[in-house]
C-alpha cells in the first residue's frame, strides 16, 4: 500500500466525517478504508483519528496534519494541470460564492476579466454575507475573509486582510484624535455589531489581543453604508483595509490607532477536498491571487 494512498483516504476520510462515505467515494469497501488509516497511523506513530460507533473525529495531531495534507494535494493537482496546459483548454461553468461588499469590488471585475480571456468558461457569482454551504449547494469556490473553521475545506490564501480605525479629517479636526483604544468610549463609533466589539492588540504584550466595546449614535448592518458615513464626517469606523486603502491614499480617511491595530488574518478561496478539482477552477484561483498580490491593486480597488 503506497504512503499516497493513505494520505489521500486519511483527507478524505476527515471531509466527509466518515469511512463508509469515503470509501463510497473511492469505490472501495470501508474496511479497506480502515486499513489504510491504520496503517498511516502506526508508520507515522500517532493517532490521527478518533473513532467510535457513533462519530469520527480528529485528534490535535490529526488536524494539524490534514492541514499539510490539504496542501500537498492541492499543489500536487495544480503541478499536474500546470505540466497540461499547453494541451488542455479550460472550459465549463464554475459557480463561485463571495461576501456581498468585498464581491462586488474586488471579485466581480476580476471574474469578468478572467471569463474575457477564457471564452468557453461561463461563471455564476453569488454574493452574500452568509455562510454556503459549498458541498449541498454545489458551490465551487467561495471566497472567505478571516479565520477558517470549517477543516474539511482546502483553503488557499489569496491576501492578507489587516483591519483599521478610519475617520474623516473634518471628523478628526472636530472632535479630536484617539490615542489609545479606550478614548473610543467617548466617541461617535460607527458600528457594524456592537456586540461584538472592535479587536486591538497590546503593544507591550505582543500576540496578545483585546476586545473594545465600542458605542455611538448609528449602526447599519452594511458595511458600505458605515464606509460612506465614515467618509461624511459622522463617526469612526473599523474598516478593512480592501475598502478603505483608497480613501487613505487620497487623503479622504485618516487612521488612527495605528500602533494598537489587531494582527492581519486572510482571504481565503475555499473548495471542498477534491485532488481533480477542475482546471477553470484552479484557474481562476490563480488568477485572484495574482491580481491581489500585485503591489498596486488596492491603491487602486
Amino acid at each position: 500500500m503506497s504512503n499516497f494512498k493513505e494520505i489521500e483516504a486519511f483527507v478524505s476520510v476527515a471531509a466527509r466525517g466518515s469511512l463508509s462515505a469515503a470509501a463510497r467515494a473511492d469505490g472501495v469497501t470501508p474496511a479497506m478504508m480502515g486499513r489504510r488509516i491504520d496503517a498511516l497511523e502506526e508508520r507515522l506513530g500517532v493517532k490521527l483519528l478518533v473513532r467510535t460507533t457513533r462519530k469520527l473525529s480528529l485528534t490535535f495531531e490529526g488536524s494539524a496534519f490534514l492541514e499539510d495534507c490539504q496542501r500537498i494535494l492541492n499543489d500536487l493537482a495544480n503541478a499536474e494541470a500546470s505540466v497540461s496546459l499547453g494541451g488542455v483548454k479550460a472550459s465549463g461553468h464554475i459557480k463561485v460564492s463571495a461576501p456581498a461588499g468585498f464581491g462586488r469590488r474586488h471579485v466581480a471585475p476580476l471574474v469578468r476579466d478572467f471569463l474575457a480571456a477564457h471564452g468557453d468558461v461561463s461563471c455564476s457569482l453569488d454574493l452574500s454575507d452568509r455562510l454556503v454551504d459549498l458541498v449541498n449547494e454545489g458551490v465551487d469556490c467561495a471566497i472567505r475573509i478571516g479565520d477558517l473553521s470549517d477543516s474539511s475545506l482546502v483553503s488557499v490564501r489569496l491576501a492578507d486582510n489587516r483591519r483599521v480605525v478610519v475617520a474623516s479629517p473634518a471628523y478628526l479636526a472636530l472632535h479630536g484624535v484617539p490615542a489609545t483604544p479606550e478614548d473610543l468610549l467617548s466617541h461617535d463609533c460607527l458600528s457594524l455589531n456592537p456586540q461584538r466589539g472592535w479587536v486591538f492588540c497590546d503593544p507591550d504584550a505582543p500576540g496578545t489581543t483585546r476586545v473594545v466595546k465600542v458605542s455611538g449614535r448609528f449602526e447599519c448592518n452594511d458595511g458600505t453604508v458605515l464606509h460612506e458615513w465614515a467618509l461624511a464626517g459622522i463617526g469612526l469606523a473599523w474598516r478593512s483595509m480592501w475598502e478603505v486603502q483608497r480613501d487613505l491614499a487620497q487623503g479622504a480617511l485618516v487612521s488612527v490607532l495605528d500602533a494598537f491595530a489587531a494582527p492581519s488574518t486572510g482571504i481565503y478561496a475555499v473548495f471542498p477536498q477534491n485532488r481533480r478539482l477542475p482546471l477553470r477552477v484552479r484557474l481562476l484561483i490563480d488568477h485572484l491571487r495574482g491580481s491581489f498580490g500585485q503591489p498596486d491593486y488596492w491603491r487602486a480597488g
